[in-house]
């Protein structure tokens, strides 16, 4: 155990020293710091590069952070990670809201996806039509909340590419 805590420790010295340079020397279109733009980190303090690298590498030694850096490095970026959160968080208030077709939670996802207000509409009725299709198939019930939340995000995300994109 002690060795883990020192481990972690140095890795928060280390990365956190370079973790500015990181973000100011990669090559544009090179892809997002693991450290400073991925992981619970960036989604706690988006503004706040070194307190980013410490709760990323603090939570897991930054392995969420870099796997979502490699594998979807669009997830990186504050705003998709910020409703995924906020999915997670308010699954059950966002699902009955979507079915209905409105409310201050499915508002203010949308207003995170920077989806303007007038083209709103068209997106929650996009959402609607993914979402009841997840509900109606067969196991929903069983699925965990996570995998639930997880649907409703690619519900969302779809959304607001087909309706709130310029």
């Amino acid at each position: 155990m002690k060795i883990r805590i020192l481990a972690a420790a140095a890795i928060v010295a280390c990365v956190s020293v370079s973790a500015p340079s990181f973000a100011q020397s990669k090559a544009p279109g090179s892809g997002p710091n693991p450290f400073v733009d991925c992981g619970i980190g960036a989604a706690l303090f988006p503004n706040t590069g070194w307190a980013a690298v410490t709760s990323n590498v603090i939570w897991d030694i930054g392995t969420t952070a870099v796997t979502s850096a490699t594998m979807s490095p669009e997830t990186c970026s504050g705003k998709n990670l910020a409703a995924a959160l906020f999915i997670n968080d308010t699954y059950e208030s966002l699902a009955e809201e979507t079915a209905k077709g409105e409310g201050e939670h499915l508002t203010t996802l949308l207003n995170i996806l920077e989806c303007d207000a007038a083209r709103q509409p068209a997106a929650i009725t996009s959402a609607r039509t993914t979402l009841s299709g997840q509900v109606g198939a067969d196991g929903f019930e069983n699925m965990s909340h996570i995998e639930k939340a997880a649907g409703l995000y690619d519900a969302m995300d779809q959304a607001v590419s087909l309706s709130c994109q310029a």
